[in-house]
């Protein structure tokens, strides 16, 4: 949609604070993920109509402004809501436990994410590239006057693909929770991430960005794996245990600095102005 929208992130974390909440209370993690999707859902819907459709003309720097504004009140409404105590929810009785992979086991509960992130993935495309919807959208971002003569409302998709992608990150939100603590800012480490994703798979290109997904998550997993082994052979164990995980976190931004020397355009070029 060519927007910087750096409230994102807190699509998230809404998403997240909505399900735990319907979790301790209802004790469903469905309810929980319903929760999520309204939750995120209807304030994705307010930022957009509210705020973002009137900086879909201006330059970047202004969407970056007011979004990040958003984000910083948002969090502290959050605290306000919610407070400053970190909340946790349960993983679902049908998901716990473990499976044997290559000899070691692995949390069904963490098994089920990564085939949401497929489905997810597969879904995304085959909605840009494959639907009517998508074709519109496309036509739409390339030149709006246009598509508007040919019959679409751009407004209405620009809104409903915004409603999608704040849909998408509460349910990241709800997924996420089991395994991390929810609390406000919690989506700040997330959409730093995103848009290091974003910049080296090329931006307004979604092949590029689950390229560059799966390849900054090897690098960051392996980094966090194996650094710390290495790093024995010089450092005390203590020392290499604390920097190896930063050395790997540091490779992600390395990466993308070098994308942007070299292939500013990112690892997949979009053809779309």
């Amino acid at each position: 949609m060519g927007v910087v929208n750096l409230t994102h992130g807190s699509f998230y974390m809404v998403g997240a604070y909505c399900a735990a909440y319907a979790i301790g209370t209802t004790g469903s993690f469905l309810a929980g993920v319903l929760a999520a999707l309204l939750g995120a859902g209807l304030y994705g819907v307010s930022v957009e109509v509210l705020v973002i459709r009137k900086l879909y003309k201006r330059d970047h720097l202004y969407q970056v402004l007011a979004t990040f504004g958003l984000m910083m009140f948002f969090n502290e409404l959050a605290s306000v809501i919610w407070g400053s105590r970190p909340y946790y929810a349960a993983v679902p009785q049908t998901l716990e436990g473990a499976v044997s992979l290559f000899g070691n086991d692995y949390p069904v509960y963490r098994l089920m994410i990564i085939g949401v992130g497929a489905l997810v993935a597969v879904g995304a495309w085959f909605l840009i590239q494959r639907t009517r919807f998508g074709m519109l959208i496309r036509a739409g971002a390339s030149n709006a006057p246009i598509a508007s003569v040919l019959g679409a409302n751009v407004d209405l998709l620009k809104t409903l693909l915004f409603l999608l992608g704040s849909v998408l990150a509460g349910v990241a939100g709800a997924l996420a929770g089991p395994i991390l603590s929810v609390q406000s800012g919690m989506g700040e480490p997330v959409l730093i991430l995103a848009l290091v994703v974003i910049v080296v798979g090329g931006i307004g290109s979604v092949r590029g960005t689950l390229i560059a997904a799966l390849l900054i998550a090897m690098i960051d997993t392996l980094g966090r794996a194996f650094l710390p082994d290495l790093l024995r052979a010089v450092f005390d164990a203590p020392v290499a245990n604390a920097v190896g995980p930063a050395v790997a976190s540091m490779l992600i931004y390395g990466l993308m600095a070098v994308v942007l020397a070299f292939r500013p355009q990112g690892l997949v070029f979009s053809a779309r102005r």
